[in-house]
């Protein structure tokens, strides 16, 4: 699937609306981005395996690793991979789930969820 930038950014904004409310309340303070590839560095730092990719990555300070004395020094964002999720899916209508299911994966990440936990949602 190949779609422009601009029409997978509009699924993503679509993809945010498919989010439960109590996560997307979560979203407040949280920038998300699209890019179209992570970076092998980040493919390395993740300790993803040759010839699988990210999705998506969250990057700040998780909730409970926050300090009152010492807030975080950068924004929290959730990146979007463009093109491991195109090839991922065969519609668009796949593509938009898939997008949501990575942004409430990555946010949980951010509230401190763990993977089991994920997995019983159904976001594992």
């Amino acid at each position: 699937m190949r779609i422009s930038h601009k029409e997978f950014e509009d699924a993503v904004e679509r993809a945010l609306e498919m989010i439960p409310e109590m996560f997307r309340a979560q979203l407040n303070n949280m920038t998300i981005a699209v890019e179209d590839l992570p970076s092998r560095d980040l493919l390395r730092e993740m300790d993803v395996p040759p010839g699988e990719t990210l999705f998506g990555v969250f990057t700040g300070v998780p909730l409970p690793e926050r300090s009152v004395t010492e807030p975080p020094l950068y924004p929290d964002v959730i990146l979007i991979f463009r093109k491991p999720l195109m090839a991922a899916c065969h519609s668009y209508e796949e593509l938009e789930e898939e997008i949501a299911i990575t942004v409430v994966h990555e946010l949980a990440h951010y509230l401190g969820l763990s993977e089991e936990r994920l997995e019983e949602l159904g976001y594992g």
